[in-house]
């Protein structure tokens, strides 16, 4: 419990009672007051006697009145004086502080499930008990979005994503680890993949211009209620992963727009190897030089259009022709043709993937 909301409610009202007042915890050690030099002060008395009662005890000229859970009372208020005010004064700030306490404490509690599901740390039976407790709607949409921080790691970044989203009884941002945060954000029913987009759009760009270093946003499916929000997290870590071998220019990557990349992704490197030999029969893909893969690619990009994508590379469509043939005489796959140019971009992008494997080992 953060003992700045007690000093904030007791520094109201400071003014309000002309007394001093304050919060002691059940070592007897003043934790708040309107007195703030004597914040941290150890009473001398014995305060035991405070804790074991549910109603205002008098002690060496102060009132003072517990107040806490209902198992157990963690603190007590204190008003200085034994008269009838210091009683009012006394249960006043009991009822308003254990307020603050309580909502405090829900707040603390539903992050930390929310937190605990998505990481699937609690069992799936006990989701559904913990839900009702903490007043949860399992029919509402949500999604989870992760943001992935390089290059800059400050506890700020936290704070701005927070800020970003302060209802909190609707949006939870959650540390995953030094680099990861996963935003649990309440949606509409209709809502659509553009729409996510342009909200991870929204986060990017916040920590694009606080820190001039762009984050990455893997964005999950949407699901109803609360249990299937580990699957929604673990779709975004995939958006990520795979978007850092296949899209390595795109700083927003969504799940269901993977394609034949989340295919590749998780086949296994075995499968891929023999793939490659099978197609390169005559020889490596590796022999192929920058210039001509660059080739490629842009043939690619105007849909196996000749005559555009000679105009892209500023060269004669003859010598575009000269290295397509040059290419078919040394893999057999004649990239003019949608079959054999579908075989070679599955190829270059099984490469990328063992590539990127390789370099984690």
């Amino acid at each position: 419990m953060s003992n700045r909301l007690f000093q904030g409610i007791i520094h109201q009202m400071r003014d309000a009672i002309d007394r001093s007042v304050g919060v002691i915890d059940e070592t007897g050690s003043i934790i708040s007051c309107s007195e703030l030099g004597r914040i941290g002060e150890q009473l001398q008395a014995d305060v035991s006697e405070v804790f074991s009662t549910n109603d205002t005890v008098c002690l060496d000229g102060t009132t003072y009145l517990t107040f806490g859970s209902h198992l157990r009372h963690e603190y007590a208020v204190f008003v200085a004086g034994e008269d009838d005010f210091a009683d009012k004064y006394a249960r006043i700030l009991s009822v308003s502080l254990n307020s603050i306490k309580q909502f405090y404490d829900e707040k603390y509690d539903r992050s930390n499930f929310i937190k605990n599901v998505i990481l699937d740390n609690i069992l799936p039976g006990d989701i559904y008990v913990k839900a009702r407790e903490l007043r949860f709607n399992n029919d509402v949409t949500c999604v989870v979005l992760l943001i992935r921080i390089t290059g800059h790691e400050d506890a700020s970044v936290f704070d701005i994503i927070q800020n970003l989203f302060p209802d909190k009884n609707k949006d939870f941002v959650i540390n995953i680890s030094e680099t990861d945060i996963a935003l649990v954000k309440e949606v509409k029913s209709n809502v659509t993949s553009k729409d996510l987009k342009k909200l991870a759009h929204s986060i990017s760009d916040a920590l694009s211009t606080e820190f001039y270093n762009n984050a990455q946003v893997g964005i999950g499916t949407t699901v109803v209620g609360i249990r299937d929000l580990s699957r929604s997290l673990k779709e975004a870590q995939v958006a990520l992963e795979v978007g850092k071998v296949f899209d390595t220019e795109k700083n927003i990557i969504s799940y269901d727009n993977l394609g034949i990349a989340r295919l590749i992704y998780q086949l296994p490197t075995t499968l891929c190897e023999m793939f490659l030999q099978e197609v390169f029969k005559k020889g490596s893909i590796e022999s192929l030089d920058q210039e001509t893969l660059f080739t490629i690619q842009r043939f690619f990009e105007n849909n196996l259009n000749v005559s555009e994508t000679s105009r892209k590379l500023f060269v004669h469509r003859n010598t575009l022709v000269y290295r397509l043939e040059k290419i078919k005489k040394f893999t057999g796959l004649d990239l003019r043709e949608f079959d054999d140019a579908i075989i070679f971009k599955v190829a270059l992008m099984v490469k990328k993937y063992l590539d990127s494997h390789s370099a984690k080992i």
